[in-house]
């Protein structure tokens, strides 16, 4: 017989890093909730680089960051996202540097007993993310490189959370 293991019920895993390197998807959401029996959701999104914007080719994305201050801009999303649902695992993993189209960019992944905590979690995440957290893009297109400008989009999807 087989017994499941349990975490503390105090025990919340928060993961946040900003890093060049790619990430393995499965490794990551397995991590996430190894040995805890209290998972009953798990919600990921994952960001790619696409290769058209705005109507151009994109054949490579370049991220900047100040580190420190993003990690801690990641933080502070994450720990807005605790105070709002009961969460026992988050982990945010935003890539930096050269990317190129198809590349994996960002990571969010939430655990909870339930489904619903976990969507809603994500998704809150997500949006803070594109809209305070210390991030600039460069593409280079056909007709050059060019700085990605803030999304109108982003900043009302991030205002719904304000409503809700």
């Amino acid at each position: 017989m087989t017994v499941p293991m349990r975490a503390p019920a105090s025990a919340q895993v928060t993961d946040i890093r900003v890093q060049e390197a790619d990430f393995d998807l499965s490794r990551e959401l397995a991590a996430l909730r190894a040995g805890d029996g209290r998972v009953g959701a798990v919600v990921s999104f994952i960001g790619t680089v696409r290769d058209l914007n705005e109507g151009s080719a994109v054949s490579e994305m370049e991220l900047e960051h100040y580190p420190g201050m993003t990690e801690k801009a990641l933080g502070d999303i994450v720990a807005q996202a605790r105070a709002r649902w009961p969460l026992f695992g988050v982990q945010v993993i935003h890539r930096v540097g050269p990317l190129k189209p198809l590349d994996q960019l960002v990571l969010v992944a939430c655990s909870s007993a339930h489904r619903g905590e976990a969507f809603a979690a994500c998704e809150f995440i997500m949006d803070y993310l594109k809209t305070d957290a210390p991030f600039w893009k460069k593409e280079q297109t056909p007709e050059g490189a060019r700085w990605v400008d803030a999304r109108a989009s982003d900043d009302s999807a991030k205002r719904k959370w304000a409503e809700a």
